[in-house]
């Protein structure tokens, strides 16, 4: 997933939009200034909690802070579209195996009225 690449550099941009400097935004958070560099250089893990303490001095939602617009995921788009390929695949699948039946159903209706002997496999 690119959130954890992504997440750093849009906190950076994001306080930098709001004029923060990295001491600011280390002394809100509680941490040094150096800990707090190392966070938007991304060596930093970051817990759910700090997230959203880093969303709320920011003033920006969680799902924005984390790049999920309009409550989805790029990835969720994705399986969507995929989901719905699938399914039409299927849905053509579905219509191919019942005229396949049908097919067979007709040769075998029209073989038993010749007398020939069907051959099995």
């Amino acid at each position: 997933m690119e959130l954890k690449e992504n997440l750093p550099e849009k906190i950076r941009q994001l306080r930098l939009a709001k004029g923060f400097s990295q001491e600011n935004m280390a002394d809100m958070l509680g941490v040094s200034t150096t800990a707090y560099g190392d966070l938007e250089r991304g060596r930093t893990e970051l817990t759910l909690s700090r997230i959203e303490s880093v969303a709320n001095i920011l003033e920006v939602s969680m799902p924005h802070l984390l790049g999920i617009a309009d409550g989805t995921l790029p990835e969720i788009d994705y399986l969507r579209q995929e989901n719905a390929r699938l399914v039409s695949l299927n849905g053509r699948l579905l219509n191919e195996l019942e005229q396949w039946k049908k097919w067979y159903w007709q040769y075998r209706t029209q073989d038993e009225g010749t007398g020939r002997e069907r051959i099995g496999f």
